[in-house]
């Protein structure tokens, strides 16, 4: 409520005298959107928004209820932010393969800010600072000339859910951006270049499709020394262009980088030695792990010593409650 003194003017006995009116309450009208209702973006004009980052930005703080931001069909060219303020939404496309967000910086554009280059980490076509969002049959591209590092995807916040999602792009087509935070990827499609999936977040991949269109690596792992798990890879189909010959199930960009393909099918291009350490030393540290593994790719006669392959009852011990139980009891809702 809003309070205002509002001053009149009177003539009393040929005297000029003020009255001043005592407060008054001015109710704000409420919103139109701080509710539960659907909100529907459309290019061509037939939805509330024409922008995915307009119909964000009338979404309450801190919204204690599930709000649903309806996707339709088109290319949005966006560079989009959800902010940290924000909580409990959903984007949801009308179509995965038509329904697409895209941006084209890369790392070496230089801007009157960046005189040298933007860098890797303000390339981000989507960057997701909030916590419980969730993404489902929508395309995230970043679709920049291969002349630098350009990610698609940049999530800094916990609790995130991504369902029958496309994610495409060349380096860092992925940046899990924080650690302590648990991603959960379900049924997604993921395709880049070097190291297209990387960060020291908590994630799991789930029935995803992984497709790598260069030679080089896959992940690049920074999970923090104390946290337990870093990226988790199951039941995954991991392709690969057919002019690709040499792949890396990962690397890690620091010291305890956590990687594990459990149950998933690998490719004939997958190196012998499976992975690669990046610097001597992290062979010490790092913690690569496989478990019943299948494909041409998978044979692990000649892995590299420091990874190592689980037995059945580690195995057993790696659920997704269990992985992302280290900050609350969130379990997210697979194929919902």
């Amino acid at each position: 409520m809003l309070f205002a003194v509002k001053n009149r003017w009177m003539m009393v006995m040929g005297m000029t005298v003020i009255i001043s009116i005592l407060p008054r309450c001015e109710v704000q009208a409420a919103s139109p959107y701080d509710n539960a209702d659907t909100i529907t973006v459309a290019r061509d004009g037939t939805g509330q928004f024409r922008t995915v980052q307009e119909a964000i930005e009338v979404c309450r703080a801190f919204m204690d209820y599930h709000k649903v931001i309806y996707i339709k069909k088109g290319t949005y060219k966006e560079k989009i932010i959800i902010p940290q303020w924000l909580q409990h939404i959903e984007l949801c496309g009308e179509d995965r393969d038509q329904t697409v967000i895209t941006f084209d910086d890369h790392a070496n554009i230089k801007t009157a800010e960046c005189p040298n280059g933007m860098g890797t980490f303000r390339t981000y076509t989507l960057k997701i600072e909030a916590n419980d969002i969730t993404l489902k049959n929508l395309t995230v591209e970043n679709n920049s000339a291969r002349l630098g590092q350009a990610v698609a995807l940049h999530t800094e916040g916990d609790r995130l859910m991504f369902v029958n999602c496309r994610f495409i792009g060349h380096q860092d087509t992925i940046y899990t951006g924080m650690p302590r935070t648990r991603l959960f990827f379900d049924h997604c499609y993921i395709c880049g270049t070097t190291d297209f999936i990387f960060g020291p977040s908590t994630a799991w991949f789930e029935q995803c499709t992984i497709h790598c269109l260069a030679n080089s690596y896959i992940t690049a792992a920074s999970t923090p020394a104390d946290i337990g798990y870093g990226y988790i890879f199951n039941r995954c189909n991991v392709t690969a262009d057919d002019s690709v010959e040499k792949l890396y199930l990962g690397r890690p960009w620091r010291d305890y980088g956590y990687t594990l393909f459990m149950d998933c099918s690998l490719p004939r291009q997958i190196r012998p030695e499976g992975w690669h350490h990046w610097e001597k030393h992290r062979e010490q540290t790092a913690r690569y792990l496989e478990y019943r593994n299948s494909g041409p790719g998978a044979d692990t006669a000649q892995r590299a010593p420091w990874s190592r392959q689980l037995t059945k009852k580690e195995a057993d011990q790696i659920t997704v409650d269990r992985v992302f139980a280290f900050a609350d009891q969130w379990t997210p809702q697979q194929g919902k």
